[in-house]
């Protein structure tokens, strides 16, 4: 029996994640791949056949343009007389409810005009009357016609054979009798009696029209099996692209008729299959540590499969240019999260399987290895809105650049080149500006901390970092001068300076429960001098556990817990371990009672915020600062953490400690140095 130990476990465990995050990617990228079967063209209107001579294997209609078919129906709609139905019910109705209401007769009139009125309408209605938005949009064309259904008959009439019901209201005062009382007749609201007895008939109008639409045919022509559609160097003309449009049509639809198409799926799997594994070779071979991380695994995966499925889905939907798609904010997240390797090596992969769904592979390749050049370039933290910015336009003009140059090496002629790309490419530049609020969704789907954040939380003016500087002050200005002092070596020594300032602007914020125990605190009085030796360290170990229930508090990152956490690492409060221990020389001594809950640091950033709190803090105690004094202690404090093991899981070297060691020597004595004494002038002795 083989048996696994806890290494050899995690080991097939890695692999097996490789594998399934590897096969997962693949299916879904392949799953939105367009089926494209047969021989893929390049080609345009002005422009020489670059392919070898190009016969039909089949019979294919020659298909109208998109445009051609889209005149036809404009002018088949245009001249589409629609059904209109009369309503005798509503003549009765209305006649019947104005001699109701009028069967005294009219106020003010002499003479039957209740009856004259009553025949006039009559007329109106026998004529027809349509509602008048709808007479408005027909009588634009006042040779436009419609049908009057009446019964099973439909007879075409001109629209200005009928009324609208504003037109028919003017027709009454057209009558000489009735003109003689417009005044008086006009209060009578007359137009309460007019309404429209012509009623679209929406279904009829509809299937009509669908019916005459169909009978446009969408071919003009046809090209038989083993004609030539075109030989290499023609020029392809109007008609020619056409045919070869046709001709792709056809072949796709007789692909997708197919009930399945195994080569064309088997070639997609091997294709993305290849690539994906690679790139996941690309990390067990020099990003092992990205593995570990799920956060980091699951944004790099995801970037490379959703710009391929977006590009597959507008390819399907012919919808825009797949240009406009900001394809280098995939590298610029990478970048900024993680490494520039890696950002280029996910931009080249990503780039390669998209160009596995577009039309025109050779040009998209060089144009997006380009901008995510460029990206990667410009952009190595993303700090602040101008960066980004800057960077957008770089990738802009680089793109617009290397496309024009693509132009120049085919076409020969600045004149007949095609401008419409640019326009693509100018909104590609727009859309890539929304990485900076994108940035914010990236951290709180994957738990990353970009340096916008840490910018933020590193304001003094925020909540807790207020508080601080209010309940702990003498804390809030240690912490201050840690900040300063391991941002000036981890910049030496090309850490993350943003991440270590901040992390050192948190890392006590425990001590604001117990403000008055710690030192930096006091003002000539120490209460810990009063208490047991045990329940002091207690106090001061406490600061740590206290400051990770505030950082949970106030949801600061857990990257900046973990500065919070290791500050001290598994170290003592020696101060009040070697007290006790001569204060009770007999007794065995608990040491993890003295002890802080660690872990030790696990990253050169907090190695570094170790090394500068502790040399820091101890700097406050020396007599006198001299440059002999400040470097011994130093050299004493930080190669004692060294010999204690603090920074044996963390990859920081010796040349790092020896540079840090360097940096924070000057820099204390920058902080305390002394001025010269000023000579004073001897007063003479007057005689």
């Amino acid at each position: 029996m083989i048996k696994f130990n806890s290494s050899g476990k995690q080991y097939w465990g890695t692999r097996l994640m490789r594998i399934l995050l590897s096969a997962i990617t693949v299916a879904i990228i392949v799953f939105f791949l367009p089926r494209n079967s047969g021989p893929q063209f390049r080609y345009d209107i002005g422009k020489p056949w670059m392919y070898s001579s190009l016969i039909a294997k089949f019979d294919f209609p020659i298909y109208k343009t998109d445009e051609a078919i889209k005149e036809e129906r404009d002018s088949m709609t245009q001249n589409f007389e629609p059904y209109y139905n009369f309503n005798p019910k509503v003549e009765q109705e209305n006649v019947e409810k104005f001699l109701h209401k009028y069967h005294n007769g009219i106020p003010g009139t002499k003479g039957n005009y209740v009856a004259i009125i009553a025949d006039r309408l009559h007329r109106l209605y026998q004529t027809g009357i349509i509602s008048t938005p709808e007479y408005s949009t027909i009588s634009k064309d006042t040779t436009n016609r419609i049908r009057l259904v009446q019964g099973k008959n439909a007879t075409s009439v001109e629209i200005t054979c009928v009324y609208s019901t504003m037109t028919a209201y003017e027709q009454l005062f057209t009558d000489p009798i009735l003109a003689a009382q417009r005044q008086t007749l006009q209060r009578c609201n007359l137009n309460e009696y007019i309404q429209p007895n012509l009623i679209y008939d929406q279904e009829r109008c509809e299937t009509e029209r669908n019916d005459l639409l169909s009978t446009i045919p969408l071919a003009s022509g046809m090209v038989l099996s083993g004609q030539k559609i075109i030989d290499r160097g023609e020029i392809v003309d109007d008609y020619t692209y056409r045919v070869l449009n046709s001709f792709e049509k056809e072949t796709k639809r007789r692909s997708a008729s197919v009930a399945a198409i195994p080569s064309t799926i088997a070639g997609q799997v091997v294709f993305v299959g290849v690539l994906i594994l690679l790139f996941t070779v690309y990390l067990g071979l020099f990003r092992k540590d990205y593995f570990e991380k799920p956060r980091s695994i699951s944004l790099l995966y995801t970037m490379i499969t959703i710009f391929p499925v977006l590009v597959s889905l507008m390819m399907d939907h012919n919808v825009f240019s797949v240009y406009v798609l900001p394809f280098a904010i995939a590298p610029i997240f990478i970048r900024v999260f993680m490494d520039s390797r890696t950002a280029f090596i996910s931009n080249v992969t990503m780039v390669l399987i998209c160009a596995a769904a577009v039309k025109y592979q050779y040009e998209f390749i060089i144009v997006q290895l380009v901008a995510g050049l460029v990206a990667i370039y410009s952009l190595r933290e993303l700090s602040q809105r101008a960066q980004l910015f800057k960077t957008a336009l770089l990738v802009t003009v680089a793109s617009s650049v290397v496309y024009f140059a693509l132009q120049l090496m085919q076409d020969n002629s600045i004149t007949s080149m095609d401008h419409t790309m640019y326009k693509y490419l100018i909104i590609n530049g727009i859309l890539l500006l929304f990485a900076y609020p994108l940035m914010l969704v990236i951290e709180k789907t994957f738990g990353f901390v970009s340096n916008v954040t840490l910018i933020e939380l590193s304001n003094t003016s925020k909540d807790l970092l207020r508080r601080l500087s209010e309940v702990a002050p003498g804390t809030f200005q240690h912490s201050v001068m840690v900040s300063n002092l391991a941002a000036e070596v981890a910049n030496k020594i090309g850490a993350k300076v943003q991440l270590v300032r901040t992390g050192a602007m948190y890392h006590d914020i425990g001590k604001m429960k117990n403000p008055a125990f710690f030192t930096e605190n006091q003002v000539g009085v120490n209460p810990l001098d009063k208490l047991p030796r045990l329940e002091a360290a207690q106090i001061v170990i406490s600061h740590v556990t206290e400051g990770l229930k505030l950082a949970d508090r106030y949801n600061l990152p857990s990257i900046i817990k973990d500065f919070i956490a290791t500050h001290h690492g598994t170290g003592k409060a020696k101060y009040f371990y070697v007290a006790y221990k001569n204060e009770h020389p007999d007794e065995p001594v608990d040491d993890s009672l003295f002890t802080y809950p660690g872990p030790d640091p696990f990253t050169r950033e907090q190695a570094i915020l170790m090394m500068a709190d502790t040399v820091e803090a101890a700097s406050r105690s020396l007599t006198e600062y001299t440059e002999e004094n400040i470097a011994n202690l130093v050299n004493r404090l930080i190669d004692q953490q060294v010999n204690e093991g603090f920074f044996k899981s963390c990859p920081i070297t010796f040349h790092d400690i020896a540079v840090a060691k360097q940096v924070i020597a000057e820099r204390l004595k920058t902080i305390y140095h002394t001025r010269v004494s000023y000579p004073e002038i001897k007063k003479r002795n007057r005689r």
